[in-house]
Protein backbone atom coordinates (compact mmCIF):
# COMPACT_ATOMS: atom_id res chain seq x y z
CA UNK A 1 0.00 0.00 0.00
CA UNK A 2 2.84 2.56 0.70
CA UNK A 3 4.01 2.13 -3.19
CA UNK A 4 0.15 3.35 -4.01
CA UNK A 5 0.58 6.02 -1.42
CA UNK A 6 4.03 6.91 -3.08
CA UNK A 7 2.58 6.94 -6.42
CA UNK A 8 -0.71 9.29 -5.89
CA UNK A 9 2.04 11.35 -4.31
CA UNK A 10 3.70 11.46 -7.43
CA UNK A 11 1.10 11.93 -9.47
CA UNK A 12 -0.15 14.59 -7.35
CA UNK A 13 3.64 16.24 -7.68
CA UNK A 14 3.03 16.04 -11.60
CA UNK A 15 0.04 17.30 -11.87
CA UNK A 16 1.10 20.20 -9.41
CA UNK A 17 4.39 20.62 -11.70
CA UNK A 18 2.03 20.65 -15.07
CA UNK A 19 0.02 23.51 -13.86
CA UNK A 20 2.94 25.16 -12.98
CA UNK A 21 4.91 24.61 -15.86
CA UNK A 22 2.27 25.43 -18.34
CA UNK A 23 0.04 27.61 -17.14
CA UNK A 24 2.60 30.59 -15.38
CA UNK A 25 0.07 33.72 -16.85
CA UNK A 26 -2.50 31.97 -14.23
CA UNK A 27 -0.29 33.34 -10.85
CA UNK A 28 1.27 36.17 -13.25
CA UNK A 29 -2.43 37.30 -13.08
CA UNK A 30 -3.63 37.06 -9.77
CA UNK A 31 -4.92 33.71 -10.41
CA UNK A 32 -4.50 30.42 -8.14
CA UNK A 33 -4.60 26.26 -9.78
CA UNK A 34 -5.04 23.72 -7.17
CA UNK A 35 -6.25 20.08 -6.74
CA UNK A 36 -9.41 19.46 -5.79
CA UNK A 37 -9.59 16.01 -5.93
CA UNK A 38 -7.14 13.18 -7.98
CA UNK A 39 -8.50 9.98 -8.08
CA UNK A 40 -5.62 7.38 -9.12
CA UNK A 41 -7.96 4.29 -9.87
CA UNK A 42 -10.07 6.47 -12.27
CA UNK A 43 -7.24 8.66 -14.08
CA UNK A 44 -9.78 11.84 -12.85
CA UNK A 45 -8.64 14.82 -11.52
CA UNK A 46 -10.68 17.69 -10.28
CA UNK A 47 -8.73 21.40 -10.72
CA UNK A 48 -10.58 24.47 -9.25
CA UNK A 49 -9.00 27.77 -10.78
CA UNK A 50 -9.61 30.68 -8.06
CA UNK A 51 -8.70 34.33 -7.38
CA UNK A 52 -8.56 36.30 -10.45
CA UNK A 53 -9.84 33.44 -12.85
CA UNK A 54 -12.88 33.59 -11.35
CA UNK A 55 -13.84 36.50 -13.30
CA UNK A 56 -11.61 36.12 -16.20
CA UNK A 57 -13.04 36.10 -19.39
CA UNK A 58 -10.19 33.96 -20.88
CA UNK A 59 -10.90 31.33 -18.17
CA UNK A 60 -12.82 28.83 -20.21
CA UNK A 61 -9.99 28.57 -22.62
CA UNK A 62 -7.48 28.17 -20.30
CA UNK A 63 -9.69 25.58 -18.43
CA UNK A 64 -10.05 24.04 -22.12
CA UNK A 65 -5.68 24.21 -22.95
CA UNK A 66 -5.71 22.35 -19.25
CA UNK A 67 -7.85 19.56 -20.25
CA UNK A 68 -7.00 18.69 -23.70
CA UNK A 69 -2.68 19.26 -22.60
CA UNK A 70 -3.11 17.44 -19.50
CA UNK A 71 -4.16 13.60 -20.67
CA UNK A 72 -1.76 14.44 -23.35
CA UNK A 73 1.20 14.97 -21.50
CA UNK A 74 0.68 12.68 -18.37
CA UNK A 75 -0.36 8.90 -18.87
CA UNK A 76 -2.14 8.17 -16.12
CA UNK A 77 -4.88 10.94 -16.12
CA UNK A 78 -8.02 10.38 -17.92
CA UNK A 79 -10.43 13.31 -17.50
CA UNK A 80 -10.00 16.37 -16.00
CA UNK A 81 -12.49 18.02 -14.64
CA UNK A 82 -11.69 22.10 -13.83
CA UNK A 83 -13.70 25.08 -12.62
CA UNK A 84 -13.95 28.60 -11.47
CA UNK A 85 -16.02 29.82 -9.02
CA UNK A 86 -18.41 31.26 -11.55
CA UNK A 87 -20.45 28.02 -11.84
CA UNK A 88 -21.74 28.06 -8.63
CA UNK A 89 -19.36 25.51 -7.13
CA UNK A 90 -20.56 22.53 -9.43
CA UNK A 91 -18.85 20.26 -11.05
CA UNK A 92 -18.22 17.88 -8.53
CA UNK A 93 -16.27 20.31 -6.17
CA UNK A 94 -18.87 20.70 -3.56
CA UNK A 95 -19.56 23.56 -1.28
CA UNK A 96 -20.56 26.59 -2.29
CA UNK A 97 -18.87 28.81 -5.11
CA UNK A 98 -15.82 30.70 -4.45
CA UNK A 99 -16.20 34.47 -5.51
CA UNK A 100 -13.94 36.41 -7.58
CA UNK A 101 -11.14 38.40 -5.51
CA UNK A 102 -8.43 40.90 -6.32
CA UNK A 103 -5.49 42.09 -4.47
CA UNK A 104 -6.63 44.94 -2.29
CA UNK A 105 -10.23 43.66 -2.45
CA UNK A 106 -11.90 44.81 0.89
CA UNK A 107 -15.26 42.24 1.61
CA UNK A 108 -18.56 42.96 2.61
CA UNK A 109 -17.97 46.61 2.43
CA UNK A 110 -21.18 46.69 0.93
CA UNK A 111 -20.13 47.96 -2.55
CA UNK A 112 -19.57 46.65 -5.69
CA UNK A 113 -16.10 46.16 -6.69
CA UNK A 114 -14.64 47.15 -9.57
CA UNK A 115 -11.59 45.00 -9.47
CA UNK A 116 -7.88 46.01 -9.88
CA UNK A 117 -6.95 49.56 -10.21
CA UNK A 118 -5.11 50.00 -13.57
CA UNK A 119 -1.07 50.93 -13.59
CA UNK A 120 -1.41 53.77 -16.10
Amino acid sequence: MSTETQDGDDLEERVSNFLRRNFPQIQMHGGSAAIQDLDRETGEVSIALGGACSGCGISPMTIQAIKSRMVKEIPEIEKVNATTGMDGGSGGMGGGGMSPSFPGETVDDGEEDEGPEAPF
